[in-house]
């Protein structure tokens, strides 16, 4: 598993690295690099390096198309900058999380067994970051929220409130995947070391979803129901209603018998059904944000307004309930007033920036990930069943498959109302990666 150089290792690495503290004010890169993303461009490098060793081609024709239609947009936005140093920034931080390091990932990580680490490594990070934010939220040290320091952020700092929630939503997600597949032929359970395998990521999933809560992150919330419904659902109906079940009487358990966050945490989930009746200023601003986003997009439909050019163009289509910024203070940072500069909506950025030929460039790959990787589970599933025949016979993998599933679709949820920016950004590019090599890796072919 660790020989001829281990190449997952780096992966591993570089998911290690986001548990630092980031660097800078409030924990905000302010469109500078952190150390993960220095080595996701080492990630890269070894990745060139292994293929140009191995001699054939790395990608075969389904990967290439996928990862390098994508391209197409975002050099054509990056054109249709106004500023021709912004727009080579966007371009660079757009190839890196949906091109260089996602290809990079695919090419590094080499089995099952070798995902099945770095899906484990997405685990370790999210309890070491969840553990953080608990501690923060039960002495009073996180960032503000409601008036008080108790919102969980982990390392992130205030400024990225969606730093720790989205790191674990994706170790939640990950443990899931890992505890409903069995990974063997016929649903053999593998002995003692398969059951505790098993049992381990269910409990560290139980216990993401305490942190998770406290995060106070609506879209992380959402984005997580939506994605491990899709994994019980992807598992049959059977193991999906047992599972729904295990997830309300963990939810009454923590909301109603222990008490994590009862009250602050009702009116969170209240609010969720509240945005469109009476919604708070976050969601009205970030209502602004979107027909802002909108507004651009008509004014430039094919090719959007240029790559990072959304807050120079913000004002002028922004209705006037946008306030001028968020507060942020807390988790060791003082009072700062946050400039809003993206609609928080990664698919009305790509419309507005790149048009509808970036979106559909993006947003087509990703959709042909999704359908690749359900198809290919589904075939895993049925092999799974059908015993011990074929190439698969030792190892069918539906873990990996519902892992890779699972945050795919976690990931297109979120994007609904995230966009990419901050240190947790590599995150991302990372978990594309790990879709990709489910859905589209040499033995998936």
């Amino acid at each position: 598993m660790f020989g001829r150089g281990a190449p997952v290792l780096p992966v591993l690495l570089l998911l290690a690295l986001l548990a630092l503290p980031v660097t800078g004010p409030g924990g905000t890169d302010h469109g500078g690099g952190t150390v993960a993303d220095v080595m996701s461009g080492v990630l890269v490098v070894l990745a060139v390096v292994g293929a140009v060793r191995r001699g054939g081609r790395p990608l075969h024709r389904t990967a290439a198309v996928v990862f390098g239609l994508p391209v197409v947009g975002i050099a054509v936005a990056a054109t249709g900058a106004v500023d021709a140093a912004t727009g080579a920034s966007g371009l660079g931080r757009y190839l890196q999380v949906f091109v260089l390091v996602p290809v990079a990932v695919l090419l590094l990580v080499r089995s099952r067994a070798e995902l099945r680490l770095v899906a484990w490594g997405f685990v370790a990070l999210a309890l070491v970051q969840g553990g953080i934010g608990v501690h923060q939220y039960a002495t009073g040290t996180g960032a503000s929220y409601m008036g008080a320091d108790i919102r969980a952020v982990g390392t992130f700092g205030p400024t990225d409130v969606m730093g720790m929630a989205s790191v674990v939503s994706y170790g939640v997600v990950c443990a899931v995947g890992l505890a409903l597949g069995t990974g063997r032929p016929g649903g053999a359970r593998g002995g003692r070391g398969e059951v505790v395998r098993r049992g381990g990521a269910l409990l560290c999933a139980v216990a993401l979803l305490v942190p998770l809560a406290l995060s106070f992150s609506r879209g992380a919330w959402i984005a997580t129901a939506v994605a491990v419904t899709a994994q019980l659902l992807l598992t049959g109906v059977r193991r999906a209603l047992a599972g729904f079940a295990v997830l309300t009487a963990t939810a009454i358990v923590l909301v109603g018998g222990v008490g994590v966050g009862t009250a602050l945490l009702q009116e969170r989930l209240g609010s969720i059904t509240r945005v469109a009746a009476a919604p708070d200023q976050s969601v009205t601003d970030r209502y602004a944000m979107w027909a802002a986003a909108l507004g651009m997009w008509r004014e430039r439909p094919i090719t959007g307004v240029g790559l990072k050019d959304f807050p120079a163009h913000r004002d002028g289509h922004a209705s006037l309930a946008l306030s001028s910024g968020s507060d942020t203070a807390g988790a060791g940072v003082g009072y700062q007033r946050q400039p809003l500069l993206s609609p928080h909506n990664m698919y009305l950025l790509v419309l507005s920036e790149q048009g509808l030929l970036g979106l559909l460039a993006l947003a087509g790959g990703w959709a042909a990930l999704l359908v690749l990787a359900v198809r290919r589970l589904r075939a895993a599933r049925r092999r799974e069943r059908a015993g011990p025949r074929g190439p698969d016979r030792l190892d069918p993998g539906t873990d990996c498959g519902l892992l890779a599933c699972g945050v795919l679709v976690w990931q297109l949820v979120d994007f609904g109302y995230a966009d990419i920016g901050g240190p947790a950004t590599v995150l991302t590019a990372v978990g594309l990666g790990v879709a990709a090599r489910w859905a589209l890796g040499a033995d998936a072919r």
